[in-house]
Parts: C-alpha cells; sequence; structure tokens
C-alpha cells in the first residue's frame, strides 16, 4: 500500500544529508534555536485515517473481493479441465489431444493474462485513491505547520525519537475530516 512514497531508507538518507548541510552550513545562535519547532507526522497514518480513504478504500474492497470470487471460480474451471483431459488423454487420438492441449493452454494463457491485467488495474486505482487523499492531506499539513507556527514537519519514520506534543498525525487527520 501506499507504494508511490520514496522509501524509508532513500528518505532518511536525503534527511541525514539535509541536517548534516543544514548544521555545517547555518549558523545558529542560541537565540534562534528556540525558535526552531519541529513537527512530525505519520502520513500514512493521516491518510488511511481518514473518512473519505475508509469509504473509498470500502468500495475497492468490495470490487476486489468480487474480481477474487470471479477468478477462483475461473481458475477452478480451467483445473476441471485440466483434469477431464488427463482422463481423457489415453482415449483421445493424438490429434484431437493436442488440439485440446492447445487450446487448453491458450484458455490457461487467458486466463494468466486477466489475472495480471487485473491486479495491475487494482494497484492503479488503490494508488489513485490514495494519492488523490494523500495531495489534499499534504495541504492540510502545510496549513497546520504555518497556523501552529512549526518551522517543519517532517515525516515520523525518520526521527529516532520526539516528543508526542510534536505529532500531529491525529490532528492531520481530525482537521481533514473536517473539512470535506
Amino acid at each position: 500500500m501506499l507504494s508511490g512514497f520514496i522509501s524509508t531508507w532513500q528518505f532518511t538518507k536525503r534527511f541525514c544529508c539535509f541536517l548534516t548541510i543544514f548544521f555545517m552550513f547555518a549558523q545558529v545562535s542560541p537565540a534562534h534555536a528556540k525558535d526552531v519547532r519541529v513537527g512530525v507526522i505519520d502520513i500514512q497514518a493521516a491518510v488511511t485515517g481518514t473518512k473519505e480513504w475508509k469509504k473509498e478504500f470500502a468500495s475497492f474492497k468490495t470490487k476486489f473481493q468480487k474480481e477474487k470470487v470471479t477468478i477462483a471460480a475461473k481458475e477452478k474451471n480451467l483445473k476441471k479441465m485440466i483434469e477431464n483431459l488427463n482422463k481423457q488423454s489415453m482415449v483421445l487420438s493424438p490429434e484431437l489431444k493436442k488440439k485440446k492441449e492447445e487450446s487448453l493452454l491458450k484458455k490457461k494463457k487467458e486466463f494468466e493474462r486477466h489475472v495480471q491485467d487485473k491486479n495491475e488495474e487494482f494497484a492503479k486505482s488503490e494508488k489513485a485513491i490514495t494519492n488523490k487523499i494523500l495531495k489534499k492531506m499534504v495541504k492540510i499539513v502545510k496549513d497546520l505547520g504555518e497556523k501552529k507556527k512549526f518551522t517543519m514537519i517532517l515525516e515520523k519514520k525518520v526521527g529516532l525519537y520526539f516528543d508526542q506534543s510534536v505529532d500531529l498525525t491525529a490532528l492531520a487527520t481530525r482537521t481533514y475530516n473536517k473539512t470535506k
């Protein structure tokens, strides 16, 4: 889920690089350091906690379950056809057996392609749902940062320690739900 995000490792490397450069080149006096407020957010939890995401994901899940049942039925039918061919193989003429094998192979390939297409379709659909809400959530987080006077808001996953009072995940989700 949320496959569009930068991997945690890449994000951590970039963040550490940013902090190193920031502290190497920035001459922050103790007086200015007091003004720095850093918030954190688990953006994935904030997005998946919204009412809109839950509603859309429930609809997505229903479609996914229906398709899963359809695929299982097609797979069962295909297995039955293979069993029937195996049972009949001794009785069938070589030409007829070859035709049936080719037909069965074609149906198997069609089935595999159908499963692959559906997997891609559902992955795109899930990504689209998440990205749509993520874009709106980013705006909410920026607005919260400005209103609460945070210097920056970071992804929670990159921090080793932070005070829970700067965790904006629940606040962002509540704010999103109120605006939608």
